[in-house]
């Protein structure tokens, strides 16, 4: 047994991997937006969502990518009609990332009519020079002309994707991202620092020394943009990840978050359901074979078990603000989860001043979270 509740949650992942180009930073797999390669895919997608199990009910929808909204009005409708015909119509979150460049409003329309309940805005920076370092297509004025789509299009949450620590950027000019943000009135911000990647442009330019990490650097970053956030009156739930209301927070990185079952859908999409973590292949002919086929042959494929689910829990569970409770791991995972694994490193962060514990609940302080990677490590070694 999995876990000893029987109520969980379950979301939907698509991945539309199509893409105008690569930014620098990014390594996700995705393909240039050929047509006959996008008739590929929305054919692919029918397939795959026909063979969604009908016992299931999906409660959120996140659709990303890629560049979900290079799509036009007509293939997201069609994409967004072959999902719904196939799924329960309850769900209470749907959520479709969006780049500045292509916002349009018929398809902002179309979305709506579909359901969606969310865009998520690329913005990365609203500085001109940043996006050019990013290898950005979007510029200032074509991102203040998607918002103004999107704000006046009625949608109920918006989030705005921020980057942070790049390359040659002050702490003052993040700042200014932040405020901007704040000032179109999502309800919602995402704000990630920059990380290097294998196989991309910016890890090259990391290797060769033309770039370097300032980890001192990051570390105020992170402490200015927190301390601003705040008085901005925005909620951080999770490390990354600030919302203006509880309502407001991404319900669907939740589900994840907490190790709930999720089903990705398209190349490369990631699932965790029924006992099983696997990815498809991250080919868009391989995957569509597969369906083709019957015989999907999955990336990373690897069967799931309490001591993985609850280590995973405990792990994710520390990154967002409420933290876990212990007595809650042990209901849910029963034998799967063991207190006295990690009891000697929770006494050592206790002491070290990175981790606070309220009864059976246990959180990050300040210093932990700026921590939290090497903190999931050391959690990593001890469940192994």
């Amino acid at each position: 047994m999995i876990e000893r509740l029987l109520e969980r949650e379950t979301g939907l992942y698509c991945h539309i991997p199509f893409c105008a180009s690569t930014c620098d930073f990014c390594a996700f797999y995705q393909e240039k937006p050929k047509r006959l390669d996008l008739e590929s895919y929305l054919l692919g997608m029918e397939v795959e969502f026909q063979n969604l199990p009908k016992d299931r009910s999906f409660s959120t929808i996140f659709w990303g990518g890629g560049t979900p909204s290079l799509l036009s009005a007509k293939d997201l409708q069609r994409l967004g009609q072959s999902m719904l015909k196939e799924i329960n119509s309850d769900f209470e979150e749907w959520t479709v990332e969006m780049a500045p460049s292509t916002v349009k409003a018929d398809k902002l329309a179309v979305l709506l009519d579909l359901g969606v309940t969310r865009f998520s805005l690329g913005v990365q920076s609203f500085n001109a020079h940043y996006l050019k370092q990013l290898g950005r297509l979007h510029n200032p004025l074509q991102i203040d002309n998607a918002w103004k789509y999107i704000q006046t299009s009625g949608v109920k949450e918006t989030n705005i994707d921020l980057m942070f620590a790049l390359p040659h950027q002050s702490i003052e000019d993040w700042l200014a991202d932040i405020k901007k943000a704040y000032q179109l009135n999502s309800t919602h911000l995402s704000t990630y620092c920059l990380t290097f990647e294998e196989d991309t442009a910016l890890y090259l330019k990391l290797a060769q020394g033309d770039l370097k990490i300032d980890s001192d650097k990051e570390r105020a970053f992170y402490l200015e943009a927190w301390d601003l956030l705040a008085q901005l009156g925005f909620l951080q739930y999770e490390i990354s990840n600030f919302a203006r209301d509880p309502s407001s927070r991404c319900r669907h990185n939740l589900n994840t978050w907490r190790m709930h079952e999720w089903i990705g859908c398209g190349p490369s999409a990631a699932s965790q359901f029924n006992g099983l973590r696997y990815r498809n292949p991250s080919s868009l002919n391989e995957w569509m074979n597969g369906l083709k086929s019957g015989d999907m042959q999955y990336e990373d494929s690897i069967p799931i078990d309490s001591n993985i689910l609850s280590a995973d829990s405990l792990l994710f569970g520390l990154r967002m603000n409420e933290g876990v409770d212990l007595k809650e791991l042990s209901e849910r995972f029963g034998s799967g989860f063991s207190l006295n694994t990690y009891q000697s490193l929770f006494e050592q962060f206790k002491s070290e001043g990175y981790v606070k514990q309220r009864e059976d609940r246990l959180t990050l302080t300040r210093e932990g979270q700026l921590r939290c990677d090497a903190i999931g490590l050391e959690l990593i070694k001890a469940s192994s």
